[in-house]
């Protein structure tokens, strides 16, 4: 019997599921024509200058967050969503994972 047990799985791709999701949504926002994905990459970049992550990122929360805080900046200049819009969104995402017991899933009311 083989005394070393290998795969061949790649390692995943995002640190958190939050990750994916948000980078998913931009990919989808995009394909649905809701911008050009140059546009996407200049506001991108501009966002991680004026945060100063000039040093090489590793796809960890830094970059996430800044990748979300553009989508975000996006969104709102299109009238798409609003920053009270997505304040109030997470407000209650707040309220339904406080008020939701541990191992179920969390829904919105």
């Amino acid at each position: 019997m083989n005394d070393c047990i290998t795969h061949s799985a790649p390692d995943p791709v995002f640190a958190e599921p939050w990750h994916a999701q948000v980078f998913a949504v931009t990919v989808a926002l995009n394909e649905a024509g809701r911008f050009e994905w140059p546009d996407w990459a200049t506001r991108f970049s501009n966002t991680l200058k004026r945060h100063g992550l000039s040093r090489e990122l590793d796809g960890g929360d830094d970059y996430f967050k800044a990748w979300l805080e553009t989508l975000e900046g996006l969104l709102a200049e299109q009238g798409t969503a609003t920053q009270q819009d997505v304040k109030e969104l997470c407000q209650f995402w707040e309220e339904a994972y406080l008020t939701t017991p541990h191992g179920q899933p969390v829904h919105l009311r």
